[in-house]
């Protein structure tokens, strides 16, 4: 079951709601020089926010008008979220890392009229496109102690205005807010991509509404709860969780990744949006840790460790929580129950001792409350998975896109199965689709097929799912059909009832960093070389990205003869090493996280019929499981 006390059909409602349920309790903190957080009230929050809205309002933004604005994690960030909603426009968020080609794109794209900077750093990027933004008719800072200066206005001077318009009887707001609809747009969030022009994800009120209102029960939050903020807020899984928190009356703690280490003992966090990169680092922090220490303590470690691996798993199976992919036999279940039941008995005393001298100590690293973490914005590697949950601090990775608002689904407490993404979120729909045939393989509507454990290209159609991309028809028709959106993902239901994700049906990669990446341009400057004959970039859910080479037997025949004979060369290995780093650089225009780390030689080229669609495009799951081995290679630490 779902959270139903939502009433607000629209986040300025949302908002209002809060203010009058929470009033005095603090909704955002923000750490000042003296690391004390600084918190402000729902109630403050909400009068700020009407007053800037007033004046927003009074500077000429129009309802459903759209707003640009570029900043990082801060709690200027809200109040403008806050005013652009109340006076019923629509905002277009970036993080203080936009680019000049980002700026000068989305900006006159969105049609947006006005533009909300962070910094002087920020401002001084938009200041030297403005040439090229002719359609701007404002600019606003929001430091505090920012200049006005070059007709640029601040944030807080708006804010005083509108402030004294409201005591003059100005209610302007409250006639936008009447005036909200359902399916307007609460946000225009341009996807970054590394080919052609970004895509413009209109979310609805209605959508967003539906994620807050459908959080799982069993994932209790309330206003004893406190939270970290530390993905990037304009991103909307950081967001989608911010709303959550409003509506639940939770603190929300700003902090980045420079202050993580200190500020979570000061605030010692119950919950938290995660990402992937997050706790990867945490794991490596905490290895490094156990290496550098005398052997007494480092053997209590991996005592400790092997006691919980064993308990909790073995509580996991007898609770249903054990991965199941293939649908075990009652018998090989029976056995393997026993088996897990003698290793609860062995183990409990052990697991609760050295838990409370060993784990206990690093789970108070986290600020020692953490119920629990949800990670998104790409896969969890499964051994970091494993490891936090077996120390015993639970990680509900969902999963979930831009697109969907984003959450499609996410594990709960009784649905914790390590290796997947959870249950469906509630109201949500799926079909697993055969992308070679189109068949329906699996899906949630009635009397439709229920395949378990095979692999399909994930359909979802739900509440959450977007309007469409702003201005792109054909970008929308290619994803959105019926009202059912193609992800791009592979993925199989399990015997747990819970989705695993496998891969990936498009083309693009998203690197653990969640930066998208384009792999055709790459190949394309790779095959560029005389001595490169095919390749295909591989990285999803990766750190980094890698390469794998069918090199040309032309230009390598004094090495070899065949493809098996050079993909065994060393010094053909070394020569296309140093070709792919000298392709694939700054200096071509390459970013950094598109550089090829590793590359491995294939001992046969791709072909039709079985690498190769008839239109020679790369079948990109087929080459991922046939060199699977060469794959995991190139990332082994």
């Amino acid at each position: 079951m779902a959270n139903q006390e939502i009433k607000a059909k629209n986040l300025a409602e949302l908002y209002k709601e809060a203010a009058e349920k929470f009033g005095d309790k603090p909704a955002f903190a923000t750490r000042n020089k003296d690391k004390v957080f600084v918190p402000v009230s729902f109630k403050e929050l909400y009068e700020m926010g009407v007053n800037l809205a007033t004046g927003f309002i009074d500077l000429g933004i129009e309802q459903r008008e759209h707003v640009c604005f570029f900043s990082d994690n801060r709690f200027e960030w809200i109040l403008v979220d806050y005013g652009i909603q109340l006076c019923g426009a629509v905002d277009v968020p970036r993080g203080s890392d936009v680019t000049d080609g980002d700026i000068t794109y989305i900006v006159p794209h969105s049609d947006a009229k006005v533009v909300i900077v962070e910094n002087q750093m920020v401002l001084d990027k938009v200041l030297k496109n403005k040439s090229k933004l002719t359609n701007i008719k404002h600019i606003v800072i929001m430091e505090k102690e920012a200049k006005a200066s070059n007709g640029v206005l601040r944030l807080y001077d708006i804010l005083e205005k509108g402030k004294s318009l409201r005591a003059n009887g100005d209610r302007r707001v409250e006639e936008r807010m009447a005036n909200i609809k359902e399916d307007d747009l609460f946000t225009l969030i341009y996807t970054s991509g590394t080919t052609g022009a970004p895509k413009g994800v209109m979310l609805t009120h209605r959508n967003i509404i539906s994620q807050v209102k459908n959080l799982p029960s069993e994932i209790k939050l309330s206003s004893e709860d406190r939270v970290l903020s530390i993905l990037p807020v304009w991103h909307i899984f950081e967001r989608m969780f911010e709303m959550l928190s409003i509506s639940r009356g939770l603190c929300t703690y700003y902090t980045n990744i420079r202050n993580l280490r200190e500020d979570l003992p000061i605030v010692k966090p119950t919950f938290m949006a995660s990402a992937p990169r997050l706790w990867e680092s945490v794991y490596q922090g905490i290895l490094t840790k156990i290496e550098s220490s005398p052997p007494i303590r480092k053997a209590l470690f991996n005592a400790a460790y092997y006691c919980s691996k064993k308990f909790k798993g073995g509580i996991r199976f007898l609770t249903f929580k054990e991965l199941d992919t293939t649908g075990r036999n009652l018998i090989y279940s029976f056995f393997l129950g026993i088996y897990h039941l003698i290793n609860v008995i062995i183990f409990l005393i052990p697991n609760f001792l050295l838990d409370l001298i060993v784990l206990s100590k690093i789970r108070a690293a986290t600020g020692g409350k953490l119920r629990g973490s949800v990670s998104g914005g790409g896969a969890l590697p499964l051994h970091v998975d494993e490891f936090f949950n077996n120390i015993g601090i639970p990680v509900l990775e969902g999963y979930g896109m831009t697109e969907t608002s984003p959450v499609l689904a996410v594990r709960t407490y009784s649905k914790l199965v390590i290796g997947t993404v959870g249950p469906l979120y509630p109201e949500t729909q799926l079909r697993l689709v055969d992308i070679s045939t189109g068949e329906i393989l699996y899906t949630t509507e009635p009397n439709g097929p229920k395949k378990r454990g095979v692999k399909g290209e994930i359909h979802v159609k739900g509440p959450q799912v977007m309007k469409g991309y702003y201005k792109n028809p054909e970008a929308t028709e290619k994803v959105l059909k019926d009202g059912w959106m193609n992800t791009g993902d592979l993925g199989m239901m399990t015997y747990n009832d819970c989705l695993k994700i496998v891969g990936r049906s498009k083309d693009t990669v998203v690197l653990l960093g969640g930066e998208n990446v384009e792999p055709v341009p790459i190949e394309n400057k790779l095959t560029e070389s005389p001595l490169i004959h095919q390749c295909m970039v591989v990285g999803q859910d990766k750190k980094y990205l890698c390469a794998l080479i069918v090199p040309s037997l032309e230009q390598f025949k004094d090495y070899g003869s065949t493809y098996e004979e050079l993909a065994k060369n060393e010094e053909v290995l070394k020569l296309l090493r140093n070709e792919v780093k000298r392709l694939v650089s700054g200096e071509t225009g390459f970013k950094s996280f598109e550089r090829v780390v590793d590359i491995r030689l294939l001992p046969k080229p791709f072909e039709v019929g079985d690498e190769l669609t008839n239109l020679f495009k790369i079948k990109r799951h087929v080459v991922t499981e046939k060199y699977k081995h060469l794959i995991e290679e190139m990332y082994k630490e």
